[in-house]
């Protein structure tokens, strides 16, 4: 097994091959999602034309006002709902998630939960 030296190479490699099997269609566009140590991301991507169709993070003006008081896993479920509500308005109802290469749980899961409560099906 090859190691790596830090943790962020072990995510990218672990990524690179999750992105392998892992791809967004027209019919079934791809939801990335990038933590930071900060913040947290989240797109839908239709990999054939290399296009976000939509995207969604904490940073955005409308999330800014009700993520104060909140920790970082229910910020993400903030996120969650923000990016299940653009999808459906663009009318995009199932996804594939892609989690990065972060393992599922904490934020990672609280804002795949919350995308699914928003009627995003993955």
């Amino acid at each position: 097994m090859k190691r790596t030296k830090t943790p962020t190479a072990a995510r990218i490699r672990r990524h690179r091959r999750l992105r392998r099997k892992i791809s967004g269609t027209p019919a079934r566009p791809r939801l990335a999602v990038f933590r930071s140590l900060n913040h947290i991301y989240a797109q839908v991507i239709d990999d054939s034309t290399g296009r976000t169709i939509v995207a969604a993070s904490d940073l955005e003006q409308d999330l800014r006002g009700k993520r104060d008081g909140k920790n970082k896993t229910e910020v993400a479920g903030l996120v969650g709902e923000a990016i299940a509500s653009k999808a459906v308005k663009k009318g995009i109802k199932t996804v594939v998630l892609d989690r990065g290469g972060f393992k599922y749980q904490g934020r990672i899961k609280a804002l795949a939960e919350a995308a699914r409560k928003g009627r995003l099906s993955f």
